[in-house]
């Protein structure tokens, strides 16, 4: 990969160090209760990670969207026109078991404590993906998480509503224990800001428009790391939940419950190598930099260095 300081790159990096002191005034306390909700499982999260990383990104979003409200407020005037503020649209990816729902769930948090408090939104394209049924019917159930697999028209449909100014949408709701998307919806109505989190949130477009989800993103973030750190990191995760959340008999995965820690983490590898990291070779690492700003996180799952795209 080219150096992203470069003159040719579209990217200038900053050290870990160099980040956290760009942020000039944003300074909140949030509870240790808070930070443990916040954090994923066989995540580390502390205060020091939201204040060194998550603040200064929390100031910049800032930036963007204050601007964001001055143009639609002078586009008005161009056009004469009294047309209400629509949300602005953060997108997140990056591979599965990269943290990327952790940093979702966390910039949720801090951009809520923004001046004036907005309403903050977030929605998970997993709800997207087709029901189980479909999948085995298309025989694509282990390609669950490819492009193919989800349903692109309406995630589509729903950012297009939302940047439509259409208020009470209702949006799929998905499932980790049952491995399935729910009958039930879950409601979003008129944020201010919505975060948008998925795997490939940057590369899935419908084929009959040539419209991508990232034409609906005012920002978008690459949650990034050595492909090796990740491959551990979704191991130690399988294996947790094989002790946990698999143990539940309702559990899509509760056959696994049984297994002892040499299986589990043969399981776990084969997974990995037959089904998310080709997902993640072909389709969400090449999208990387599509992204406005890069966190790339060390083998620790803490954020070491930040890419952003220069203006």
């Amino acid at each position: 990969m080219s150096n992203p300081n470069s003159v040719n790159s579209p990217f200038q990096q900053l050290s870990r160090e160099e980040w956290k002191q760009l942020n000039g005034h944003f300074s909140h306390s949030i509870a240790d209760s808070d930070i443990q909700h916040l954090r994923a499982l066989n995540e580390p999260l502390t205060m020091e990670e939201i204040e060194e990383v998550y603040f200064p990104l929390a100031h910049l979003l800032d930036i963007h969207i204050q601007h964001s409200k001055i143009l639609h407020h002078d586009t008005n005037s161009f056009f004469q026109a009294n047309n209400k503020k629509l949300p602005f649209i953060i997108g997140i990816a990056g591979s599965v078991a990269v943290g990327k729902s952790t940093t979702a769930r966390v910039l949720q948090k801090v951009l809520s404590l923004l001046p004036g408090k907005p309403k903050v939104d977030l929605v998970t394209t997993d709800g997207f993906l087709y029901p189980n049924k479909i999948l085995q019917e298309r025989g694509i159930m282990n390609r669950k998480g490819f492009p193919e697999s989800y349903d692109t028209k309406g995630l589509l449909t729903f950012l297009s509503d939302m940047k439509s100014g259409e208020s009470n949408i209702k949006v799929p709701v998905y499932s980790h224990l049952a491995y399935d998307v729910l009958p039930e919806k879950i409601v979003i109505d008129g944020p201010d800001i919505l975060i948008v989190e998925g795997i490939n949130v940057l590369q899935v477009n419908s084929q009959r428009t040539g419209v991508f989800v990232s034409d609906f993103f005012d920002y978008s973030i690459y949650v990034d790391a050595r492909e090796k750190d990740i491959m551990e990191w979704y191991i130690d995760r399988f294996e947790s939940l094989r002790a946990t959340a698999f143990q539940d008999p309702k559990s899509f995965f509760h056959r696994y419950a049984s297994m002892d820690q040499e299986e589990s983490t043969k399981m776990a590898t084969d997974i990995w190598n037959e089904i998310n990291r080709p997902n993640l070779v072909e389709n969400i690492l090449p999208t990387r930099n599509r992204a406005d700003l890069i966190l790339e996180k060390g083998n620790h799952h803490f954020v070491r260095k930040v890419k952003i795209r220069k203006i």
